[in-house]
């Protein structure tokens, strides 16, 4: 049996037996990315449940048939990742009435600095802003679909999933394509002093965020932790502030479009995420 197959039991193709595997995913670095393996996992018929540690990128799921197809799965979700030769003994989730809690406040807090920083990057020319906003707006969408996913049917999660998905998608490419435009004709420099403040607020939220869901699954998850899995996020958050110091140095847009144009990759990448959850 590999490594991928250890636990409690396997299939042998007529008597299904009850398993345990566990998986290391070095590639799922904050608390969206977890929801979209939770909800990929669970639509698949069989599985009993899935247990996963931020903190340690790990994923041990209870099925009752041949592991080697959650390996498959998981292995589809570009996250890097790994067997791990023994099952982990992980604890039980949280409720569904708390999980329904603390994706609200989520999806609330992220849908609110996405309209937030929408508007400031209109408002101050900046593409930084404007791209962040739409990584604001992909996280919101996996709360939202979790939330369908917690007592919703598959088909409304994949009717959700492709929509966004989509919708992000279009507004990605949009973005880049702007970017585009801006090198080519020229573009005023964004208000620098716009782009920090609104960006320290967005840093301020990520963080709450990340605390809210992590506490929510255990009391003593501590304030460094939950640093380390808002990397992402809080790495777009620097680039949007680095690029606004740069502007106010050079006086020039060129900057701003540059961090526009990466973060609207990552927002592309992310989009297409959701759509491959759409067809789980």
């Amino acid at each position: 049996m590999t490594p991928c197959a250890r636990g409690l039991g396997r299939s042998d193709g007529i008597i299904t037996v009850m398993s345990v595997s566990s998986y290391r995913l070095a590639g799922m670095d904050c608390s969206a990315e977890e929801q979209i393996v939770r909800m990929t996992l669970s639509s698949i018929d069989g599985v009993e449940a899935v247990a996963v540690d931020l903190e340690m990128r790990t994923v041990t799921v209870t099925y009752d048939g041949d592991p080697l197809l959650i390996a498959d799965v998981l292995d589809s979700l570009d996250m890097d990742m790994t067997c791990l030769e023994q099952p982990i003994n992980a604890s039980a989730g949280p409720d569904e009435a708390l999980e329904r809690r603390v994706l609200v406040i989520a999806l609330v807090i992220n849908a609110g600095l996405f309209i937030a920083e929408f508007a400031a990057g209109l408002i101050s020319r900046s593409m930084g802003l404007l791209a962040d906003s739409l990584d604001m707006l992909t996280d919101a969408t996996v709360y939202t679909l979790s939330l369908v996913a917690v007592g919703g049917s598959s088909v409304e999660k994949r009717r959700l999933a492709t929509a966004s998905g989509f919708l992000q998608l279009g507004l990605a490419f949009v973005g880049l394509f702007e970017v585009g435009r801006r090198f080519l004709t020229g573009a005023d420099a964004p208000d620098y002093g716009m782009m920090v403040a609104v960006s320290l607020v967005a840093l301020a939220g990520n963080t709450v965020t990340i605390l809210v869901l992590r506490r929510a699954k255990s009391p003593e998850a501590h304030f460094q932790a939950s640093w380390i899995f808002t990397a992402n996020d809080i790495k777009v958050n620097a680039l949007v502030i680095a690029s606004a110091i740069i502007v106010a140095l050079t006086g020039n847009a060129t900057a701003d479009l540059l961090v526009g144009a990466a973060i609207f990759a990552i927002v592309a990448n992310g989009a297409r995420r959701i759509l491959r959850l759409a067809r789980s």
